[in-house]
């Protein structure tokens, strides 16, 4: 593929739309022509779309994973095809998740794909770190994890992709804001799990102080797309959404439904947050002397850097 320059930073305002997708498990032609479906209705002012964890699919594979994973370059070019038989030479950016095969290594992965007219440039690929293999979820099983959590740079600044439970740690979105992202990407496929006093789906809950904790800490927009649907019993509970740097939730997708939803990325908000609070600015000042706690399991590497 073609490279396409994806290094012009400046926009100040970002299109999003969330396709927060309902898969039909195992028929990834299907979910594709949804897919495709979902870019016709979004029509040419978007910048940005975004997808969740498995969404073409489905999450639940277990062994199925071994014949639906996909070279992330097949995935790419089965992206950009479809969205040009959609919306023609527009130019966008996709984030989406999908089940990898790397030459017979499995991961849970997501790409960050960059689509110009008659070219695509996959500008990103993380492989998810955390693989929940406890209560329902089974993924350590059948998937390798990642092993670096990179930052990168888009049309529209730098970002960083964490997939579901990497979002949950809060050292992983920390780390990616101090290597300079300014927008967390969150593809996630998340069960519903208990009942607040309110009525409410615990595990709802919980990912909205998850993803306000994070937004807030860092002075950073989180954009979270959420799997919905039901898969063996196991109901997602989609609730997409952004978040703004103020901690502000500014558009959420409904728990059950298929659905898109839309927000604008004002940029200049990340600067504003930042310097009304500015912990990510402390925290880059007070970072190297954490890292040489003794009492930190850290390879003994890591410290002798700052020892030199």
């Amino acid at each position: 593929m073609a490279a396409a320059d994806t290094r012009a930073p400046g926009r100040a305002r970002v299109a999003v739309a969330i396709v927060q997708m309902k898969p039909v498990k195992g028929r990834y032609d299907e979910n594709l022509h949804a897919a495709g479906e979902a870019f016709a209705q979004i029509g040419d002012a978007v910048d940005l779309v975004a997808f969740p964890e498995a969404a073409f699919t489905g999450y639940f594979l277990e062994g199925a994973v071994y014949d639906l994973a996909l070279d992330a370059r097949r995935f790419a070019a089965d992206l950009a095809r479809t969205w040009r038989a959609a919306r023609g030479e527009r130019a966008v950016d996709l984030v989406a998740g999908f089940f990898e095969n790397d030459d017979g290594t499995y991961y849970n992965s997501a790409l960050y794909l960059h689509i110009a007219a008659d070219s695509e440039q996959i500008v990103h690929l993380h492989r998810k770190l955390f693989l929940p293999t406890y209560g329902v979820f089974d993924e350590e099983r059948f998937l390798s994890r990642g092993r670096k959590l990179g930052t990168f740079e888009t049309r529209f600044g730098r970002m960083a992709i964490l997939i579901c439970e990497d979002a949950w740690h809060a050292i992983v979105p920390t780390i990616a804001a101090v290597k300079g992202a300014r927008v967390l990407l969150i593809p996630s496929a998340s069960p519903g799990r208990g009942i607040e006093g309110d009525g409410e789906l615990l595990s709802i809950v919980r990912w909205r102080q998850t993803l306000v904790s994070a937004a807030v800490e860092h002075g950073v927009f989180v954009v979270y797309a959420g799997l919905t649907g039901f898969e063996g019993g196991k109901g997602m509970t989609g609730n997409s959404c952004v978040i703004d740097p103020h901690g502000n939730v500014i558009v959420q997708a409904p728990a059950a439904d298929a659905s898109i939803v839309r927000a604008e990325l004002d940029l200049r908000e990340i600067d504003l947050a930042r310097a009304s609070l500015p912990l990510l600015g402390d925290l880059e000042a007070v970072l190297p002397d954490l890292l040489l706690d003794e009492e930190l399991p850290l390879p003994r590497g890591v410290r002798d850097v700052y020892d030199r």
